[in-house]
């Protein structure tokens, strides 16, 4: 489509495309003051697509058409992950293949803190690091639209609190004390009128103005 022009979503059904009961929880969170029913990839029993795309949006893409194929209804598919800035990068979209097939993400976390630590990174400077959120929304037909959501803070360790999931509890965004993994789900995403804090708030602002709102 041209840019500045998108497909809005008419469907009063949506396919959370993921099989991430952590994922799948904020985004029905994101969604449900917009009155659209939400099933999972996981209770529709979809497959999980492999994610061979070398990009957040690449990997949104893939598992949302594979989903909207599948199920015949739109599905918004969601892939995110953290980069840290001293490891080049990493992990980014393998976030959840550093957890490992158990998804242990207090062993991730601690993978990366002595990768930072054998590097000397100790300061806040040379902690830095971002989440980000593709979220793409895909019809049937083949149509899709992404939406890339960025926040930028810092490492801490020990990870602190037992809220969010992931690599949370060792986020600190900027301009905040406390780690998304010390933070409500409401704190977390901070929807307002000064827009939101996390990075899949930030990107379902950028969905819900494009694809929701009349």
């Amino acid at each position: 489509m041209s840019e500045g022009t998108h497909r809005r979503l008419t469907s009063p059904r949506l396919v959370v495309a993921s099989h991430n009961k952590g994922k799948i929880a904020e985004i029905r969170f994101l969604v449900a003051p917009c009155g659209i029913e939400t099933v999972s990839a996981g209770d529709l029993g979809l497959p999980e697509p492999e994610e061979t795309e070398t990009t957040f949006a690449g990997n949104a893409r893939l598992k949302a058409h594979a989903a909207a194929k599948a199920s015949g209804l739109p599905a918004l598919s969601d892939d995110s992950g953290l980069a840290v800035a001293a490891l080049g990068g990493d992990p980014g979209i393998y976030s959840a293949r550093w957890a490992g097939p158990d998804k242990d993400f207090a062993r991730a976390m601690r993978n990366i803190e002595e990768k930072l630590q054998a590097l000397g990174a100790t300061t806040p400077a040379a902690r830095r690091a971002k989440f980000v959120c593709a979220l793409c929304l895909a019809w049937p037909d083949g149509h899709d639209e992404v939406f890339v959501g960025e926040v930028h803070g810092e490492l801490v360790w020990p990870p602190r609190g037992a809220a969010g999931f992931g690599y949370d509890p060792m986020f600190l965004p900027d301009g905040h004390s406390r780690t998304f993994g010390e933070m409500t789900a409401e704190e977390k995403h901070g929807l307002g009128p000064d827009g939101g804090l996390s990075h899949r708030a930030r990107a379902f602002l950028m969905f819900s103005d494009a694809c929701l709102k009349g």
